[in-house]
């Protein structure tokens, strides 16, 4: 697995930087909490609910408005693996999907668990959040995934059938490596997808999504980014679902307004494919709150569709781009804001915070190397 760029880095790119991390997970858990309460739903009775043009707002689920999903909790749990893969680096250890593996199984206690364990002293800070031990309708596939220590890799997958859109949907912050080669930021990504959903059209588009993020936090085009999954993707067995579905995604924006019913022609099957699709879709609609409602108002994975659309939108505008009266009822913002910022300093400054012959304490309590 490849290595961070030793880039220098100005204030400036300093700040855009932070802003485009802070803006892509904000936007993926607001995309979240606007679309979980719409999972199971038919674009019919989403109508009938709330209306011709359907959620507008946010909605209330698991007994509150802005609450957020296991899709969300699981994308915390990969930026807390990545920074962990780059503090541990120092110590010679350096197979970054497996540290996510070992982050993806820190979720997996708080779904077993009434609350943190003190006792686990390397769990670090983000694993003894209370709040994360609620456990928000975790899909089957993350369960027997990370239900054992064995960690699933493309040869030998876990959960080989599945093409669902739950491994994209924790792709994000692979993106953010953008220090990395997207080609690595790409096997990445298929490497930790396929500890969950087998199936290559799943891990694939797992991979597209995290290139075309990184593409964005770099500062390009959506049109850009996308092309360059696509040439990324072409020589890659089983990737020709996934390139056929981003094409079609492009094409429709040049066929006039974005609609619902385009949306649902993509996401309704809940396939991995269909919804980055759709969420590339909804993504090209400059209005950001029009786009966010857009993604989740079809009878497909809404949740899983809201997050791939939000982590765009964030990526492509930054985190004041987004809505601030969702924000300001976001479950779980506090949390998010300062492993997004820690995730920005890792990723920029991480040489000033540990090193193999020196290190931050209070660095390494909250990212153990261990």
């Amino acid at each position: 697995m490849g290595a961070t760029a030793g880039a220098v880095w100005g204030r400036t790119e300093q700040q855009d930087f932070r802003s485009r991390v802070r803006g892509t997970l904000l936007g993926a858990a607001v995309g979240d909490a606007l679309g979980a309460p719409l999972d199971g739903l038919s674009l019919e009775e989403i109508r009938e609910e709330h209306g011709r043009e359907g959620l507008s707002d946010l909605a209330s689920g698991s007994g509150r408005r802005g609450a957020i999903s296991h899709l969300t909790q699981l994308t915390l749990f990969s930026v807390d693996g990545l920074i962990r893969a780059q503090v541990r680096r120092d110590t010679g250890a350096w197979h970054p999907p497996t540290d996510l593996h070992r982050a993806y199984l820190r979720w997996a206690a708080t779904q077993r668990d009434w609350g943190p364990d003190e006792r686990r002293k390397d769990d670090g800070w983000l694993a003894r959040e209370e709040w994360l031990y609620a456990r928000r309708s975790p899909a089957r596939s993350c369960l027997l995934g990370f239900g054992d220590t064995v960690m699933g890799t493309p040869d030998a997958p876990k959960n080989p059938g599945e093409a669902g859109p739950g491994a994209a949907a924790r792709s994000a912050p692979f993106g953010l490596l953008v220090g990395w080669e997207p080609r690595l930021v790409l096997q990445l990504a298929v490497e930790c997808a396929a500890q969950t959903h087998g199936h290559p059209t799943a891990y694939l588009t797992a991979g597209a999504y995290a290139v075309i993020v990184h593409a964005l936090a770099r500062g390009e085009s959506l049109d850009a980014a996308v092309q360059q999954a696509l040439g990324l993707l072409a020589p890659l067995p089983g990737q020709q679902p996934v390139a056929d579905a981003l094409q079609h995604a492009l094409g429709a924006v040049r066929q006039g307004l974005p609609t619902p019913a385009r949306v649902e022609e993509f996401a309704g099957g809940g396939t991995a494919t269909g919804v980055l699709a759709a969420a590339v879709y909804c993504a090209l609609v400059e209005d950001v709150r029009h786009g966010l409602c857009l993604a989740v108002n079809h009878g497909g994975p809404s949740g899983a569709a809201g997050v791939l659309a939000g982590g765009l939108l964030g990526a492509l505008y930054g985190e004041t781009a987004l809505p601030p009266a969702w924000l300001a009822e976001l479950e779980g913002r506090p949390t998010l804001l300062v492993l997004a910022d820690d995730f920005a300093m890792e990723m920029t400054q991480g040489a000033a915070l540990h090193g193999p012959g020196r290190a931050s304490p209070g660095w390494l309590t909250r990212y153990p190397r261990a």
